[in-house]
């Protein structure tokens, strides 16, 4: 059987609060989770798993410009 990491251990391992990290377990939106009892645990494949599902950001490649942004369409958002 391999380690298991605590609900802290993840949290500050993906530098979330414990209440982000509690939220998205009741919401069914965070990494898989083991019960054991009361206590919660983490597989550390389920959490690199979840975490490589992740939307990402950015170019494919180095150097890589969208066509809107080598025009200089780029228009920045913020919520």
């Amino acid at each position: 059987m391999g380690d298991f990491l605590t609900e802290k251990d993840v949290a500050k391992q993906i530098s979330v609060s414990l209440a982000s990290l509690r939220r998205w377990r009741l919401l069914n939106s965070g990494p898989r989770f083991v019960k054991v009892g009361a206590l919660v645990r983490y597989r550390p494949e389920d959490l690199k798993l979840w975490m490589d599902s992740l939307p990402a950001g950015g170019a494919d490649e180095p150097g890589n410009r969208s066509t809107a942004e080598s025009s200089g369409e780029v228009t920045a958002c913020f919520r």
